[in-house]
């Protein structure tokens, strides 16, 4: 099989040539104003928002990640459009994306399959939390290869071992995806996202646990959970909210990147 794309046109743009000048434009942005952290990392959070409003967040996120010569990448988000228990993993050949086809990381998902009770829903992989990651995968990193992880009502802390699973391969990395808080007004939204971001900067899930309305908090857990474990450092990129694109401060969406090292 392979993953065909679902929400191109409507969450990123169908055209290569229109998403690099979108990935153009926000590079530029951040370098006028700040300097990258010249880091390593296999584990990063990201936003999956149209990239209009969330893609400058993630930008940085994967130019941190460019620099960290992983190649195999596990890609994990909530499925949105179907209800269902546990965590999906299907078997695709390649994953579509405007720049071209992302091979399957068959090795990482053989062992994964291997060693975790997976199921394969496959109409949860029609799925914008992870397929946006895609077309940063490929033009940032564009020989690696990468399995997409769906999950509905599914255990944090068994994610979590997934995650520990897949940190302790070589050369493999993670990707989280995940928005914050959901069409409050500005100042409300920012009192939510501030429990998220505060909780993953200080690896509290506790904190987490009281406040935080991310919707991907299942997999937000399940990688603070496994920072822990490893003795990773957690550091917020970047945050913000729909109103910076759109000046509507009615029902924002906020956004977060961050990285662990």
């Amino acid at each position: 099989m392979r993953r065909e794309m679902s929400v191109k046109g409507s969450f990123y743009p169908d055209s290569s040539n229109e998403i690099k000048r979108y990935f153009e434009h926000f590079t530029k942005l951040y370098d006028d104003e700040f300097k990258l952290a010249d880091v390593k990392t296999k584990a990063i959070i990201v936003p999956h928002a149209g990239y209009i409003y969330s893609g400058y967040t993630a930008n940085v996120a994967y130019r941190i990640l460019q620099k960290s010569g992983v190649k195999n990448y596990l890609v994990i988000g909530p499925s949105h459009k179907i209800a269902f228990d546990g965590i999906s993993l299907c078997s695709y050949e390649s994953y579509d994306t405007p720049f071209g086809e992302i091979n399957s990381a068959d090795e990482l998902y053989k062992k994964i399959a291997d060693n975790f009770l997976l199921k394969c829903v496959s109409g949860a992989h029609s799925e914008h939390s992870t397929e946006v990651q895609f077309p940063f995968i490929k033009y940032y990193l564009d020989d690696a290869n990468i399995i997409e992880l769906v999950y509905g009502d599914a255990s944090p802390e068994y994610i979590s071992e997934i995650i520990d699973f897949v940190l302790k391969q070589e050369d493999c990395g993670v990707i989280i995806s995940t928005d914050l808080s959901h069409f409050y007004n500005l100042d409300d939204a920012s009192k939510l996202d501030k429990i998220c971001l505060s909780a993953v900067d200080e690896l509290d899930i506790g904190l987490l646990s009281s406040g935080c309305e991310a919707c991907g908090i299942i997999g937000v857990k399940a990688m603070m959970t496994s920072a822990k474990e490893f003795g990773l450092d957690s550091t917020i990129l970047d945050y913000r909210t729909s109103a910076d694109a759109s000046n509507d401060e009615s029902r924002v969406v906020g956004y977060m990147s961050a990285y662990f090292s």
